[in-house]
Order: structure tokens, then sequence, then C-alpha cells
């Protein structure tokens, strides 16, 4: 079972100021019995709160951050209200509070789903099966493929996002996110970011997006692991193309002479023996959804140099002093190696583990 652990040293709640907030909040509420922080993710800040009513998980924006619309809490709350009863498999939404005055920033709170999250390596006393790593990566393909396939107009989520010009706004606005966030001189994300803008393809049929979809994002029954009871951090979901979901997901799917290279796709288990490869996670989804993926390579580029961004964004907060994490002083390291997966995959014109 996925469990909490002791907060980071300059990452712990006021929870004074919360158990007074949640005493007018909540109904029936009377005491906090303890905060421990979830241990996984680098971007938004997640707790169990032990409360009189039962646990809850508390999401917060990490520290020092200050991109507009990212770390969108009422947003990704109301995300999850809105996907109650469209999708099984998000959590129950339990309260959000816009109050900075409270932790310092917006959050929320959220029910606890009990089970099992692949993380850095296996849980303990888990068998290095492939038999079972198979299950899992099949259930995981096809959940995504279930996801997208959710009748956005039927399901009330139309309105979650714009998805005309959908694929044009993600370049131009992830490459003014890098600008504002650089601290070195990357050439390889500048050369994606001009390719990507040249080179964009004729979008596929909307669907609601996860747009961080991977391992530690899933909760897994632990009596039948490869049963999926939750999809976790619903921060950046909207309407769009799916095939940036795929393509992130794919970027993501490191495989073994891979997680050798970059820790962060280590982490990621999809290399352990049994998996499915980048290949047939590719096959099955289209299988399942029936997409036309003859321009995938340019959805794997960008699922590269969104990742990249991404950690340009920690790695500046880390630089800038405004997080003391220590996790991300070496992710710099990061922001080249998917750089460069990106540019590579274009100078070969074949994405990695798919020919």
């Amino acid at each position: 079972m996925d469990q909490p652990v002791d907060v980071r040293p300059g990452e712990a709640l006021d929870v004074a100021a919360l158990s007074a907030y949640l005493i007018g909040a909540l109904a029936g509420f009377k005491e906090i019995g303890g905060v421990r922080q979830f241990p996984g993710g680098y971007s938004n800040l997640t707790y169990l709160v032990r409360t009189n009513l039962g646990d809850y998980v508390l999401r917060r924006p990490p520290l020092g951050a200050t991109g507009k619309g990212a770390h969108d809490m009422g947003r990704e709350y109301s995300v999850l209200c809105r996907l109650e009863g469209a999708f099984d498999c998000a959590p129950h939404p339990v309260h959000y509070c816009e109050d900075t005055g409270v932790l310092g920033a917006p959050f929320y709170l959220m029910e606890r789903v009990e089970g099992v999250i692949l993380r850095q390596q296996l849980p303990e006393g888990w068998p290095n099966d492939p038999a079972l790593m198979r299950a899992i990566s099949e259930a995981t393909v096809d959940q995504l493929a279930a996801l997208h396939r959710i009748d956005v107009e039927a399901a009330g989520l139309a309105d979650l996002g714009k998805p005309e010009g959908y694929v044009s706004r993600q370049v131009s606005g992830w490459t003014e996110r890098y600008l504002r966030a650089q601290t070195d001189d990357v050439p390889d994300i500048r050369q994606l970011a001009e390719w990507l803008a040249a080179h964009q393809p004729r979008s596929q049929p909307t669907a609601l997006l996860h747009n961080d979809y991977k391992y530690d994002n899933l909760v897994l029954d632990p009596r039948q692991p490869n049963r999926i009871r939750a999809v976790l951090d619903w921060e950046m979901a909207t309407i769009g193309d799916p095939l940036m979901d795929l393509g992130l997901a794919l970027a993501y799917w490191g495989e073994a002479t891979e997680a050798k290279a970059q820790p962060l796709l280590a982490a990621n288990l999809t290399w352990l023996p049994g998996n499915l490869n980048r290949a047939e996670v590719a096959d099955r989804y289209g299988a399942a959804t029936g997409a036309d993926l003859s321009d995938l390579l340019f959805y794997y580029a960008f699922g590269n140099f969104k990742i990249a961004v991404v950690v340009q964004q920690i790695y500046a907060r880390w630089k800038q002093g405004l997080t003391q994490d220590p996790r991300f002083g070496g992710l710099i390291k990061a922001v080249h190696y998917f750089a460069n997966q990106g540019v590579r995959a274009l100078d070969q014109q074949r994405i990695s583990g798919i020919r």
C-alpha cells in the first residue's frame, strides 16, 4: 500500500490554521490527528491529513511557484467535480479553499484512495514478475484509451478547454514557459521548439486529456494489481488532441537502456521485464481507439519537449532558492536529456523503440 512519510523540511503545513479553518468548512470536523506527506512528485505538494472524520488527501501548489495558470488548485478541484459520474477512476473531491491566508496558497481536499503506486521501485514483497508487469502495462494503456473515449459532450465536459487550435497553443505556450524559466543554454530545446512550431499535424477528434499520465499517477488494487483504482494528478486536464496525451506517455515510457541513463525514466517502472515496449503501447492504443498514428513522431517529440520544460521550471525554482528540496539540484541534467531525446527522434525520423 502506498504510504506517506514524514513531511520534508520546509514544507510543513500550519496544522493549527488548517484545523481552525476546517471547523467551519467540514460538518462534524473536530480535530487533526496528524499530517504526513506523500513522497512522490516534483510539482504540487500532497499530504495525508488524518482527522476525526477519516483520512483526506490535501493538495497545494509547490513552494515558490509563480507560473500563471500553473498549479491552479481551483481548476484541479473543478475537474474532479466534473469527472464524477463520467470517469470512475477519479478521486472524490471534498472541499476547496481559495483563501491564501490559511496555508499561504489555495488548496483542496479529496478522498484518499488506498492502493499501490509504482514509484522508484516495486513495493516490498512484490515479485519481480514479468507476467504481472505485462498485465499492469496493458491495463495502463487500456485506461488511457478509455479516458479518451469519454463522450465529453454527454459528460458535460466540453467547456473544460478550447480544442480548436489546442496543439498550436501548447507548442507556443510551453515555449514561452521555457523562456521564462530558462537558466542554462540548452540548444536542443530551441531546436525542438522551432521544429514543433513548423510541423504541427492536423488535430485528432477532441477528447478529455489527463496530460500527465504515467505509473506514479495510478493507484493499483493490491489484490489485483492490473485493476486501476484511481488516476491521480488532474492538474493539467483539459479538452484537446488525445495524441498529445499518448505522446507524453510514450516520452515517459522509458525502456531499460534509457532507465540506466536518466533517473526520471528509471523511476517510471515501464523498463522492468514484461512491460509493453513503446511499439506495443502505440499498437494497443491504436487498436483500442482507432486513432490515426501516422504523425506520432510529432507527439512524441512534443512529449519530450514538455517534460524538459516542466523539469526546467522546477530546476529554476531550486536555483532561485525558492525551494530547498535536494532532489531538484541535479534536474538540469534531465532537461538536457529529454530535449536530446526529442532531437534524436527527429534526426532519426523514428521514435526510440518504434520502427
